[in-house]
């Protein structure tokens, strides 16, 4: 696969840095930088950073989005800055063709490792606060924190919470299909009530699959909108 350049993927963010070598070392992995020969850095101190201001960006937005209590906030943003969310993220702009990796990382598959990109996305994040401060930062981050996202997460509690007020019955849920590569695998769930199944969902990972199946059972019962 040919490498994308950095210049390519500010043009997708629709953001230009001023130093330019923020946004190169922030798509630079450690096996890059371990087999050049001149040195280079890479991006574990930008994703270090990085993971702090999303976590920030990301309270900020549910603070202010939502009324739910405090536990329920906190494990709304914990699902948010999960890595399995931020690989989703990152393959909605593409982020593991503009990677720089170690020959070994190349063959390995890394630029479709859930790792290795959301350890990127975080890095990038980085590279936009230091380049323009948070607003950037928040600018880059806010599109993927979407009512859908964060109402999403949430579906499976709600689901739980509206069963749960009678103890006889159970919730359980199975995998019915899996499709496409390992980097870009789609699942589908089905959600029983007892024996009988009352919705189904699909998904990128068998949580997201699980989470659309919940939301559609909330929708058939009149609890929410279609979304």
């Amino acid at each position: 696969m040919k490498t994308r350049s950095p210049a390519q993927l500010e043009e997708k963010l629709g953001y230009h840095f001023k130093d330019k070598t923020l946004l190169t070392t922030a798509l630079t992995h450690t096996s890059y930088a371990n087999e050049s020969r001149t040195p280079v850095q890479h991006n574990e101190r930008l994703e270090f950073l990085g993971d702090s201001v999303l976590s920030v960006v990301a309270a900020d937005y549910l603070f202010h989005h939502s009324t739910r209590p405090e536990g329920e906030l906190t494990r709304m943003r914990a699902s948010l800055v999960s890595e399995d969310a931020l690989f989703q993220f990152a393959q909605e702009i593409e982020l593991g063709t503009y990677l720089r990796l170690g020959r070994g990382e190349e063959l390995g598959g890394g630029r479709e490792r859930p790792s290795v990109v959301s350890d990127a996305f975080e890095a990038v994040i980085a590279a936009l606060y230091l380049d323009g401060g948070l607003e950037a930062a928040r600018g880059f981050i806010q599109p993927f924190l979407t009512e859908g996202k964060t109402a999403e997460e949430d579906y499976k509690t709600k689901l739980q919470e509206v069963i749960q007020q009678n103890p006889e019955e159970k919730l359980h849920y199975e995998v019915e299909a899996e499709s496409g590569p390992d980097h870009d695998k789609r699942f589908e769930v089905a959600v029983y009530l007892n024996s009988n199944c009352i919705a189904r969902g699909e998904g990128r990972s068998k949580k997201s699959a699980e989470q659309h199946a919940a939301r559609e059972a909330l929708r058939l019962m009149g609890l929410i909108h279609k979304t």
